[in-house]
């Protein structure tokens, strides 16, 4: 039987016990149904992995105990944000848990010009957390030591103005620059637009704040494929995919 993958926002220490924390807690207990004696392989975002041996299990409460840690080596040593347009229904679910798969670093929901997602208020702090919990699936399935953080919703404007990488890009195809006639930078901020594509205006304004637009190919991209594709050659080229 495969042993679980489960991050946990807890302190973890070989030789002590740990009460999971209660997102853990719920999914080993009411999700996994696991009992006392059974395996665990833990992880709280300090590169590390931990066995652990579940030794009080309920639908609330999980205590384990800790009992050997080793460094974990998947975490990739291309730093990557990206800023993704929001997109209805389970496609911003999909970018979310693949862009985790492919190694990003941190995600930046945006509004666009054409986006045809507006979030506010409640509604937005709850499609964060969600997107959070998806983001936690995806990296305890894929084996990774971290797990990206989903940042507030940002406007285009601020986005822009949020952070300064080696390599700033926004994808448009209509350009004929390409991911390959680039340099090897240390970190990357990778922009993504809505189904409709982002506007004359946002790609002006991207390219001022020092925004290389690129293409991946002749064909359209979806919202929810692009930064699939994106992160993979950017891995492959800068990061450890192929290497």
């Amino acid at each position: 039987m495969r042993i679980p993958r489960i991050f946990t926002g807890s302190p973890l220490q070989v030789g002590s016990q740990c009460e999971l924390d209660d997102n853990a807690a719920n999914h080993v207990g009411r999700v996994l149904r696991m009992q006392p004696g059974q395996e665990l392989r833990l992880f709280n975002n300090d590169g590390q992995d931990y066995s652990a041996t579940i030794t009080q299990a309920g639908k609330k409460n999980v205590t384990v105990e800790i009992l050997a840690t080793e460094e974990n080596r998947t975490e990739s040593p291309l730093s990557i944000v990206l800023g993704q347009t929001l997109s209805k229904g389970d496609r911003m679910d999909y970018a979310v848990q693949k862009a985790v798969e492919m190694g990003v670093t941190t995600i930046v929901p945006l509004t666009t010009e054409r986006s045809e997602v507006k979030l506010k208020g409640d509604r937005e702090e709850k499609r964060l957390r969600h997107w959070q919990q998806v983001a936690i699936s995806a990296a305890e399935q894929c084996g990774r030591a971290r797990v990206p953080d989903i940042l507030p919703v940002m406007t285009v404007p601020e986005w822009l103005a949020y952070r300064t990488c080696d390599l700033r890009l926004v994808l448009h195809h209509r350009t004929e620059q390409s991911l390959n006639t680039l340099s090897k930078p240390a970190n990357i901020a990778l922009m993504i637009g809505p189904e409709g594509g982002l506007s004359a205006d946002e790609i002006t304004l991207a390219e001022q704040n020092g925004f290389l637009p690129v293409a991946l190919g002749p064909r359209v991209l979806r919202t929810e494929t692009a930064p699939v594709a994106a992160l993979a050659l950017c891995q492959w080229l800068w990061g450890d995919i192929g290497h």
